[in-house]
């Protein structure tokens, strides 16, 4: 029972990237082409960690607990591709970040940067590094079980926690993603706010506006919005990474030694968390974006509206 509801929780955060990513490509959100296509790269990320991490490992180990997913090369594979997607999925988020931080605060450089070629080539620049960077996981891996000359399973080989190459890899990791993208947010958050607030005030001081009146200003309205939708992806991003991040400095700091019984729910939150991270987006979007409900309900209610219609008009 509770198999058949993990597998229908993972099957609606499939959906769920894959409905974002249907109604981003449309273009009818009232988006600009580089915002479009940083959501569509984040939400394709989220959807590749989905089916490697928690479909291919969690519910096929359920379900399938022999299978060729879980034939040592092929859980090494496993094992770089679902890195490689959740740090692809934090960077893109990071990238958005700057994106609107630039398109925001520096209008001189907004006509050059915020442009979709541009926001191109940073997706496909740090998509490629990071798939690169993660290759060297491979080697990391070694057989769990050797079974009549076959390799099952994957273990980490104790050279990677005992060879200093490969400790210094895991730090360059670990500083990489997450420590590295939660400070970044915080800052380029920390930076658009004062600029916001400085910026209102300025224009609020140069329309002539009085704490009693309420004008309208197209700008501040604009940028409202894109501060809404910046601020709710990166918050909830540092939100839901908040626990893991302080449960590695806690057990970096405490060292390798027997861990309590609330340590271990501690952890196993951190990494709930991390999972969940993986299809909160498309619900932001829904939240934040008027346009974007309203393609929902195309997409989704207006089919199903016109077979139901058809179906009538059939039975009458």
């Amino acid at each position: 029972m509770l198999g058949n509801y993990v597998l229908n929780v993972e099957a609606g955060r499939v959906e769920v990237n894959l409905l974002a990513i249907v109604i981003l490509c449309r273009g009818k959100c009232g988006l600009s082409t580089c915002t479009t296509r940083y959501l569509v790269a984040m939400a394709a990320a989220d959807l590749l960690y989905v089916i490697t991490q928690v479909i291919m490992n969690h519910i096929n180990a359920y379900y399938f607990p022999v299978s060729f997913l879980n034939l040592t090369p092929a859980c090494g594979v496993k094992g770089v591709l679902t890195t490689a997607a959740r740090e692809c999925s934090v960077w893109f988020t990071v990238t958005f970040s700057f994106d609107r931080f630039v398109a925001i605060c520096c209008q001189k450089l907004k006509t050059k940067y915020c442009t979709g070629k541009t926001a191109a080539v940073v997706l496909a620049t740090t998509g490629i590094l990071l798939s690169l960077k993660n290759i060297p996981l491979y080697f990391t891996y070694g057989p769990g079980k050797i079974i009549d000359d076959v390799l099952w399973f994957c273990d980490t080989k104790t050279s990677y926690f005992t060879e200093a190459g490969w400790m210094g890899f895991e730090w360059f990791n670990t500083i990489l993603t997450p420590l590295l993208p939660f400070s970044l947010i915080l800052l380029i958050n920390a930076l658009t706010v004062r600029h916001i607030l400085v910026a209102s005030r300025v224009r609020k001081g140069l329309r002539g506006q009085g704490k009693g009146e309420n004008r309208s200003d197209p700008e501040m309205e604009s940028r409202r919005k894109s501060m809404i939708l910046l601020f709710t992806i990166s918050g909830t991003f540092i939100l839901l990474w908040l626990v893991y991040v302080i449960e590695l400095f806690y057990s970096n700091i405490r060292g390798l030694v027997h861990i309590s019984d609330w340590e271990f729910i501690f952890k196993q939150v951190g990494y709930m968390l991390v999972n969940l991270s993986c299809c909160t987006n498309t619900f932001i979007y829904v939240a934040t974006q008027s346009k974007f409900r309203k393609q929902v309900k195309e997409v989704v209610i207006n089919p199903v509206a016109s077979v139901i219609r058809l179906l009538n008009k059939q039975n009458k």
